[in-house]
């Protein structure tokens, strides 16, 4: 099973837009990122009437100039669940990165001085934004990393360490996702 997904993962990175991946479709809400599967059919319903407060942790920085697939799971979270009929409004996502994540949501003139590549996260860190996605950065690993606040990406919010987010994100109601 671990293998086909990461089958599968390989296969959305290389294959291009949602349209050209055979079973899956563009999301309904950030349509250039997160592709969802077409034409499904779960055994399990989608509770349309209550919050979803999730969290993701995103330690793992993306090879240089490319896009995160980590990342690109906020937007494949959000389109789902819109798709599957749960109103945006009732969504609230927030993602936590330190560690070599850190410089995944520092603008260009950082990104490309430390990693001789476009930041490949830029855009979708802006759609999620956009979305309403909430994105904080651990204050300790941007420190280790040389990243300052005016070196992050617009939306992206400093936190005093990635540990106080989670927490701060816990009292709020929000699970932190295994994935």
């Amino acid at each position: 099973m671990k293998h086909a997904l990461y089958a599968l993962t390989a296969l959305l990175a290389i294959a291009g837009p949602a349209s050209a991946i055979e079973g899956f479709k563009a999301g309904p809400v950030i349509p250039d990122f997160g592709p969802i599967a077409d034409n499904l059919k779960p055994d399990v319903a989608t509770p349309k009437d209550q919050d979803y407060r999730v969290s993701f942790d995103i330690a793992d920085g993306a090879t240089p100039g490319e896009k995160s697939r980590q990342i690109e799971t906020l937007a494949r979270f959000i389109n789902m669940m819109v798709d599957a009929g749960v109103p945006k409004e009732r969504l609230h996502v927030a993602a936590v990165f330190h560690g070599g994540a850190t410089v995944d949501v520092a603008k260009d003139d950082y990104y490309t001085a430390n990693k001789q590549a476009a930041n490949g996260n830029a855009a979708l860190i802006a759609a999620l934004v956009e979305a309403g996605a909430e994105i904080y950065v651990c204050g300790q690993s941007a420190t280790r990393y040389g990243v300052t606040n005016t070196d992050l990406l617009p939306g992206v919010k400093m936190a005093l360490s990635a540990i106080t987010a989670h927490a701060m994100l816990a009292n709020q109601g929000f699970r932190t996702n295994p994935f």
